[in-house]
């Protein structure tokens, strides 16, 4: 949630925000209004309040008429503090509700909608293939995903990574995870059912809420990537931040794709359970544009290693998330759609997300501070689509990259199962 501070001292900035996000301005009157009747629901409470613990000094000191006079205010005052902490605790949930709908303050992003994103940088050369196959052609062949198996386990979007597809996303994952390591990033393998407070504590269940499953009978809910786990792991912790502290979070992740029908059916591109390693950083304010930078920098390096062309583009205000204020998708070149896909997000969330879940780190001065967070993909199933149909040969075969190569036996090609 935005910083209170900033709405009562520029409120025109948030509504510029809401405004490049396509989002109501609306908003931030409510929670303004919300704002101030919450801190006069407070005042008078806490005015009766005060006024009840000095009569009831002063009714020991008294006697007789004045006795029986601050008895009777005592009864009137107990009425009136009731009334007053019910209505402080209405005004206080009303807030929560005004502040949890307004989204974070963009910073930087370029104005628009889905389709205005600005390309900073096109890396690699595009393969020239005549009639490019797509993956799942590619992968039936090599026996590596079975898409009509998995519809028959458990219903469309659903799929089996077999043999080589299997070690090709494993593979792919611990290259992640050693990268990763390498850099100073903590592994983590996370929980992959989480209870409303961290879901909601990251932003997932605003305007993305419907995209999250949810067991009712458990009240918690199936993540749609470690970044919930990850973000709540700190949760009501004070840190020690001299620099950024990061992770990196290995995970099943579960996504029900509502109003995604008749889109991208084919394949693994749009389905409903892959796996993931996420970086997650937690670091100052101060710190987390360069953070940003840098994490951005991580994809880049693991979309090298796997030998992939692609593009960085900077999304647009009005297709970031909630928490997001700036957002970089890395997108690889897919030859069998002619067309880049998004393959990699890295977004910084600001304050945002950690305010919500009461995440702090003491300053210079030892006072306690709101820490940033910052998220991105490092490693994802998805990435089998352009792995594989950007290393396809004529012959139906399948390069592997030279950095996954260990975990597929050394092998350097992969036979299509005649």
């Amino acid at each position: 949630m935005i910083d209170l501070r900033l709405l009562r001292e520029d409120p025109d900035l948030i509504r510029a925000s809401q405004r490049l996000r396509g989002e109501s301005t609306e908003l931030v009157d409510a929670l303004l209004r919300a704002d101030e009747e919450r801190r006069a629901a407070t005042q008078r409470f806490e005015t009766v309040r005060a006024e009840q613990k000095s009569i009831g000094k002063e009714v020991a000191r008294a006697s007789g008429d004045e006795r029986a006079a601050l008895l009777a205010r005592t009864k009137d005052l107990a009425v009136e503090v009731k009334a007053a902490e019910a209505a402080a605790g209405e005004a206080e949930q009303a807030l929560k509700r005004a502040h949890l709908a307004v989204s974070n303050v963009v910073e930087g992003a370029p104005p628009g909608g889905e389709d205005d994103f600005v390309v900073l940088r096109e890396v690699g050369d595009i393969p020239r293939i005549d009639n490019p196959k797509d993956h799942l052609e590619i992968g039936e062949a090599l026996r590596a995903i079975d898409t009509e198996r998995g519809a028959k386990v458990s219903g469309s979007r659903f799929y089996f990574l077999t043999g080589v597809g299997a070690l090709l996303q494993l593979g792919m994952l611990q290259l992640a995870i050693q990268q990763a390591v390498e850099h100073g990033f903590i592994p983590s393998i996370t929980p992959t059912l989480v209870r409303p407070e961290s879901m909601e504590g990251t932003g997932y269940l605003g305007a993305h809420a419907s995209e999250v499953y949810r067991l009712e009978a458990d009240d918690l809910y199936l993540v749609g990537t470690s970044e919930v786990a990850l973000a709540a792991y700190h949760s009501n912790e004070i840190l020690d931040l001299d620099g950024p502290r990061r992770y990196a979070g290995w995970s099943s992740c579960y996504r029900r794709e509502a109003g995604s029908h008749g889109k991208d059916v084919r394949g693994i591109l749009r389905v409903h359970q892959f796996d993931k390693v996420e970086m997650f950083s937690f670091c100052r304010p101060e710190d987390a544009a360069e953070e940003h930078r840098r994490l951005l920098a991580m994809e880049e390096e693991m979309l090298a290693k796997v030998e992939i062309p692609y593009r960085v583009i900077d999304v647009a205000a009005g297709d970031l998330g909630s928490s997001a204020v700036r957002k970089f998708d890395c997108e690889a070149w897919v030859p069998s759609q002619n067309r880049y896909r998004e393959v990699t997000s890295t977004s910084n969330t600001t304050t945002f997300q950690a305010r919500r879940l009461n995440i702090r780190y003491r300053d210079e001065n030892g006072k306690p501070q709101t820490a940033a967070t910052l998220n991105g993909t490092l490693a994802t199933t998805r990435w089998l689509i352009p792995i594989l149909e950007n290393h396809q040969q004529p012959d139906g075969s399948v390069r592997v990259p030279k950095a996954l190569q260990p975990f597929l036996g050394g092998r350097d090609v992969l036979e299509p199962v005649r």
